[in-house]
């Protein structure tokens, strides 16, 4: 092995070999109980970001350790169109030749995603592959392949037949920009700065008016009604009478709903239907017309006055704020803050607007789906994750399944010239079906499929399904659903209904919600933040200079650079340094924790980073001990501290897969960095020194160790590949060259994962003892400042007949790693000296010779002399308001811990003090 691990150097070699060697493909035993996840499948415009690499990481441990289980074992990969997203990467291409989709038409323009996609859309699955992930890559899917897409269509068919798909008039979230409805999913809200408006509405027949209190004064041209709540005594008299609806030649009623809210603004509220999705559902109760004022653009169409058509909603807004004042209908204008809905995709601000479009009756398929969670069917992990579920699915409303686009499944439905609806695979199937002749001519529908839809069937299309293929019968339904809790309703929930819709069956047992990955100040990663983190640069390493360039490059908002920049260059001084994709996937693992968000600070890989080479260096010492050496197999002829790291090992393998079967991986993480760090490398490397280097143990027995070290390094590795795939696969293909009867199979991938053994309890507590009295004596040492060389002659006291026994039995131990000459029973009056107590037994080391009093006083008054001035300046800044209340709070607790450090180490500096002057 190289001196020191290079993580770059051996990633490739291994992915390389797992797939020349077929390693990851299920492998088609009927006997051996089946596993399998689908993957969440991420969008061919994107690149792998941070959420990705985070469950990826999640599901690929649950993958290896189910194959390393024995299990047949299916990850089953694939890739979604993504619509909108890839119709607009496209778009902009044109646009950037001064082409637009038109120009091309609608096949050539599809033609041109389709030639994209074959160039660009395998960069996430190549991605992918770095992180070390093992799907079956021979089973790959696309949301659009020719099977996914009959799927699709048969679905769509089968619900519409059903009477569960419909076409009408309701109101969406529409993209002006796009032209197009966008799921919520799609839409980010958040808090602006903007104005509330008091508009006058004049009520007929008299001289008095309303106040309405308004966020949106354009929509005011779609009113259709004013509420008043039915209680409210203000307005009680007014219930039932007219407005003169102010330049619009239209009368609209003052009507009484429970809805309003008498606190907000003046108790008053305009009602437009066509333009508000609480309006719409108080136009539903009270009948109220639906006044569209807007064209597909946001501009005021021609069915408005003359005055306003044409104008874009916002020079709209101004127009007709101007109109109101000069009319002297305007009450007042107050600064407000609200929430704006924007587009994710055009940064544009979305309008609730009234168009036909193609719905599910997502009631009716919600019914069996709350059933199958309620009574365990499927079980939500964390289990706090139903309430949400439930609460949505007990309220859902129907779900508008149409996009205005061009790229996506074309919804399979045509219409004639006197606008009948036609359902049907195409042309020549309707035609048949519905007896139409040649002289009826039918036109499709432009529309296409939201993506949900199709991902809806995931777990089954990906399958094989229509087709009752023997991959679906074995993998459905699938074993877990590994994704984020921001799309429990937007896909978890469809896949649930349209599963037991089609299948008849749940698509998945369990499903893991995980957080949200989050930067080291707790904010949501993304672009128009800046704080976006690449997965591969963490892998790879990247300069300050190509960082700023990516974070600033692109930007939705570019006067947001500047911001970026700084901060980018205060938390990455020095750029990112390359950590390797095992440092990455183990920072992964730790953090996450049951269903709460992810804190991502990259001085957290850096420290896994430190434990790969630990476990490199560790596993250089074993080979460079075993290597060459008589190496034997013989549990007669091992050692006591053999036995106890074997017992060690043991807990350790139980506590990680109880854990990973459990969910809790930051757990299953923490209990073999634990191991291999204190137990493996910290305590029985060192101990294994008196066994191979000294003369206490034969020749036979040094054997037995040698082997005991490959054993537990061996069944160290198996346990650890599910998180560090590469880094284990590395060592043990050395280790499997020195002693290969560890060699059962081609890769450590497909190894059997270890078997826990009996404890040895009783032994765990001697060596716990034996470990205790080494770092009293090293504690002693550095408390004294004594030399780690200077060998101690060491007294005790109350010490039992066990304590002798293992006094005895250790002595070799604590000559090599305590230094101690000797251990001595006190006789009589024991010299001035430094103690220890282990359980009631006394340790006691004599100090005379061992220190100059004079010279110890002077050095411990100088470390107090340091310390006391940096406390006084800590307390200063978090005595400052201006700090504790401007600066991150990241930042603030940061300071926080450096002075309790610091209080901390002067009152151990102080105690020490006291301790040398009693001498």
């Amino acid at each position: 092995m190289k001196q020191s691990y290079q993580p770059e150097q051996i990633e490739k070699k291994w992915y390389q070999f797992w797939e020349e060697n077929n390693l990851f493909k299920a492998n088609g035993d009927q006997t051996k109980d089946p596993y399998c996840i689908v993957i969440p499948p991420p969008n061919i415009t994107g690149s792998l970001h941070m959420g990705h690499a985070f469950q990826d990481t999640i599901m690929d441990l649950l993958i290896r350790y189910n194959r390393m289980l024995g299990k047949n074992t299916l990850w089953q990969p694939g890739t979604d169109h993504a619509g909108i997203a890839t119709q607009m990467v496209v778009e902009r291409q044109l646009n950037g030749k001064g082409q637009t989709r038109h120009d091309l038409g609608r096949e050539a323009f599809i033609e041109k995603i389709w030639q994209w996609k074959e160039e660009s859309g395998g960069n996430i699955t190549q991605q992918l592959r770095r992180m070390g992930a093992s799907p079956d890559w021979s089973r790959e899917r696309f949301t659009m392949d020719e099977g996914l897409s009959e799927a699709v269509q048969k679905v769509f068919i089968e619900l519409y037949k059903e009477g569960l798909i419909y076409r009408g008039k309701r109101l969406v979230n529409w993209d002006p920009i796009l032209k197009t409805a966008v799921s919520d999913i799609e839409v980010e809200s958040k808090e602006e700065e903007s104005s509330m408006w008091h508009l006058r509405y004049p009520i007929v027949g008299t001289d008095e008016y309303l106040v309405v209190a308004t966020t949106r004064p354009e929509t005011m041209l779609g009113d259709s009604a004013v509420a008043v709540h039915p209680e409210d005594e203000r307005y009680a008299k007014y219930i039932g009478k007219m407005i003169d609806l102010p330049f619009c030649d239209r009368q609209i009623p003052i009507i009484a709903d429970d809805y309003v809210d008498p606190e907000f603004g003046t108790g008053c509220v305009k009602i437009t239907p066509a333009h508000d999705f609480n309006d719409y559902e108080m136009g539903v109760r009270h009948q109220l017309p639906m006044i569209n004022i807007f064209t597909d653009e946001a501009a005021i169409n021609d069915e408005m006055p003359e005055a306003y058509r044409g104008l874009d909603r916002f020079d709209a807004r101004k127009k007709i704020i101007t109109d109101f004042e000069s009319a002297g209908l305007l009450e007042k204008i107050e600064p407000h803050k609200l929430m704006i809905p924007r587009c994710d995709r055009t940064g544009q601000i979305v309008e609730p607007y009234l168009t036909d479009q193609w719905f599910v009756d997502a009631k009716t398929l919600a019914k069996p789906a709350i059933e199958a969670v309620k009574n365990k069917d499927i079980k939500f992990i964390p289990q706090n994750w139903e309430n949400t579920y439930f609460e949505w699915m007990n309220n859902i409303q129907d779900w508008c399944i149409s996009r205005q686009l061009w790229w996506g499944h074309r919804i399979p439905a045509w219409y004639d010239d006197a606008g009948n609806i036609y359902v049907g695979k195409d042309e020549a199937a309707i035609r048949q079906e519905y007896q139409l002749d040649d002289s009826i001519k039918l036109r499709q529908d432009d529309d296409v499929l939201d993506t949900w839809f199709s991902s809806a069937l995931w777990p089954f299309s990906t399958l094989g399904w229509p087709d009752q293929t023997e991959e679906l019968e074995t993998f459905y339904p699938t074993s877990v659903l590994v994704t984020g809790f921001d799309i429990i309703f937007f896909w978890v929930a469809r896949m649930i209904m349209f599963g037991l819709h089609f299948m008849k069956e749940i698509p998945f047992k369990e499903v893991y919600f995980h957080g949200l990955v989050r930067d080291q100040d707790g904010q949501k990663m993304s672009k128009s933040r800046g704080n976006v983190l690449d997965p591969i640069d963490l892998i790879d390493g990247i300069d300050l200079e190509s960082l700023v360039a990516k974070r600033t490059t692109g930007l939705m908002q570019p006067q947001m650079a500047p911001r970026i920049e700084a901060d980018t260059r205060r938390h990455f001084p020095e750029g990112i340094k390359a950590f390797g994709t095992d440092a990455l996937r183990f920072t992964f693992t730790s953090l996450a924790t049951n269903g709460r968000d992810i804190i991502f600070d990259v001085g957290r890989i850096e420290g896994y980073s430190n434990f790969c080479n630990k476990i490199w260096n560790a596993s250089r010492f074993v080979f460079m001990n075993a290597e060459g050496e008589m190496v034997k197999k013989d549990e007669s002829k091992l050692s006591h501290i053999d036995r106890w790291i074997n017992s060690r090992l043991s807990a350790m393998i139980n506590e990680v897969k109880r854990h990973i079967e459990g969910y809790r991986f930051d757990l299953a993480t923490q209990a073999i960095y634990d191991f291999t760090w204190h137990e493996f490398c910290d305590w029985y490397l060192e101990l294994t020194k008196p066994i191979l280097n000294g003369d206490h143990y034969s020749a036979e027995e040094k054997a037995a160790t040698r082997y005991n070290l490959l054993s537990v390094l061996d069944a160290m590795l198996r346990t650890l590949h599910p998180f560090m795939p590469y880094i284990t696969e590395e060592i043990w293909q050395k280790l499997t060259e020195i002693e290969p009867s560890f060699k059962e199979k081609v890769s450590i991938s497909v190894m059997p994962f270890p078997e826990a053994k009996e404890r040895d309890l009783e032994l765990e507590s001697e060596i716990e003892w034996l470990q205790n009295v080494l770092l009293a004596v090293r504690r002693i040492r550095g408390e004294m400042n004594i030399s780690p060389s200077k060998a101690l002659d060491v007294l005790y006291e109350n010490a039992s007949e066990n304590d002798i026994a293992n006094i005895e039995k250790n002595m070799p131990f604590f000559e090599r790693m305590g230094r101690l000459s000797s251990m001595t029973k006190v006789e009589g009056d024991a010299p001035e000296s430094a103690i220890a107590v282990i359980g009631k037994m006394r340790l006691l080391i004599p100090l005379a010779g061992l220190i100059d009093k004079e010279q110890e006083l002077n050095r411990l008054n100088r470390e107090i002399g340091k310390i006391e001035p940096l406390i006084t300046a800590l307390s200063k800044k978090l005595a400052n308001p201006g700090f504790t209340e401007n600066a991150p709070a990241a930042v603030v607790e940061g300071e926080r811990t450096k002075l309790l450090d610091a209080e901390n180490q002067l009152q151990e500096l102080k105690v020490q003090l006291e301790k040398i002057k009693a001498l």
